[in-house]
């Protein structure tokens, strides 16, 4: 088992997206993508807030980040800038952290849960493995490029309820150990049956912003989820 005291959990973030430019502090339901992602390892029983780091450069993300009783990682502009740079360049904190092992926790998925941020966190310290990759499970109908399937024939009946599960990428929560990324390995090696260990994360909760239009719908998504619980946790106080 690993100890919690050995586990970093970093947020990294930077305003030189292409796609969505400047994703990271633009109004998102009255608050910013930053904001919603320091607020909820805060919030975590799970996470002391010493071993919470947020890995900016610019000024702007910084000033966000000086607002909450974490860590702030001066990533350099670099890393922040450059597209293509080897893994030890990108995740530059690898050796400059005193922990063992991180958490990488993707800002732009706002729909993650305290909740399953915590499960994740507590399957990765009772793991013997030194990865942990978020993932969703799909129940649908699946081919290869040259036409064969990726599922049970014998349960193909063009109905998703007997397809066989195949995990997709979850793109929220990572684990690894930071050695190894120093060895250009990021999680681990998924060929090696065990090496890296997959964990379910609710499919509702892996939106992941990286356009435009996925900013303007997923904020709207976010407001009804949040007035939604606001309503509720007022229904149950009458």
């Amino acid at each position: 088992m690993k100890q919690i005291s050995q586990v970093a959990f970093l947020i990294q973030a930077r305003l030189s997206s292409q796609r969505c430019p400047k994703k990271m502090i633009r109004p998102f339901a009255n608050t910013t993508l930053l904001d919603i992602a320091i607020d909820k390892l805060i919030k975590s029983e799970s996470i002391p807030n010493e071993n919470i780091y947020i890995s900016v450069y610019e000024e702007e993300l910084k000033d966000i980040v000086s607002k909450y009783p974490v860590n702030i990682f001066h990533r350099s502009k670099k890393s922040a800038d450059s597209e293509g740079l080897p893994m030890t360049e990108i995740y530059e904190w690898w050796n400059k952290i005193p922990h063992d092992y991180v958490i990488l926790i993707n800002a732009c998925t706002p729909m993650i849960s305290v909740d399953t941020i915590n499960k994740f966190v507590n399957c990765y310290l009772k793991s013997e493995s030194n990865g942990m990759f978020g993932v969703i499970a799909k129940k649908n109908y699946f081919w290869k490029s040259n036409g064969d399937f990726l599922i049970d024939l014998d349960k193909a009946v063009m109905n998703t309820k007997d397809a066989s599960i195949i995990y997709e990428a979850a793109h929220t929560l990572y684990a690894s150990k930071l050695s190894d990324i120093g060895l250009g390995t990021w999680m681990g090696d998924f060929r090696k049956n065990g090496d890296v260990e997959l964990v379910e994360i609710p499919e509702r909760e892996c939106f992941d912003i990286d356009y435009e239009w996925e900013f303007d719908l997923y904020e709207k998504l976010y407001t009804s989820v949040i007035n939604n619980n606001i309503s509720l946790e007022r229904n149950n106080e009458h």
